[in-house]
């Protein structure tokens, strides 16, 4: 009787293992949700278009890599539909810098000097932990994810939030689904 107990109860735990992961919001995200808010503009991005090639845990588009925890089937999805890449991320990072009016005088610096975008480059960095923010969208057409990457040049980390659109998208259609006909339709990035 103790055995049939102890198995079922760590079937019963063990059962969130299996399932897709999924995050509830918690006091970290407050600022997360104001920005989906207040600040929230929806894009189209577009898929990549040149050379990918899957390795082992790792993808090279063209010439530049990320790389990504094979357990985590969320983000190797969205790597290998070609919805997140180095270079998407770079025009990301120079957009963002340029559009912010922080620091009038660290842009001027920055555009006089040459080559003054290769300091936004993203190369060899590493995508792991993705999870489904469900409290972040009540359409069933729109999943936003939490991705959170580890730049080397960096030594906090960065967290991403992909939202993907899928206009065929029903309560059965399952994530991985999802993704495969999906587009990316926003980003948003911050540091922990």
């Amino acid at each position: 009787m103790k055995l049939i107990f102890a198995l079922s109860l760590s079937l019963l735990l063990s059962m969130n293992v299996f399932g897709q992961k999924t995050e509830k919001a918690g006091p970290k995200d407050k600022a997360v949700i104001e920005h989906f808010k207040n600040d929230y503009k929806k894009k189209n991005y577009k898929k990549f278009g040149g050379k990918m090639t899957v390795n082992d845990n790792q993808i090279v588009f063209d010439n530049k890599i990320i790389f990504y925890d094979k357990a985590d089937k969320i983000t190797e999805s969205m790597l290998k539909e070609g919805l997140i890449y180095p270079q998407l991320l770079t025009d990301y990072q120079i957009d963002k810098f340029e559009n912010e009016d922080s620091d009038r005088t660290q842009k001027r610096f920055a555009k006089i000097q040459k080559n003054w975008k290769d300091a936004f480059e993203v190369n060899n960095i590493k995508l792991s932990n993705a999870s489904e923010l469900i409290f972040l969208s009540s359409d069933v057409k729109v999943k936003r994810f939490k991705i959170i990457c580890k730049d080397p040049k960096f030594p906090n980390l960065m967290i991403y939030y992909f939202e993907l659109t899928d206009k065929n998208a029903t309560k059965e259609t399952s994530v991985q689904d999802f993704i495969k006909n999906a587009k990316l339709t926003y980003i948003f990035q911050r540091t922990e």
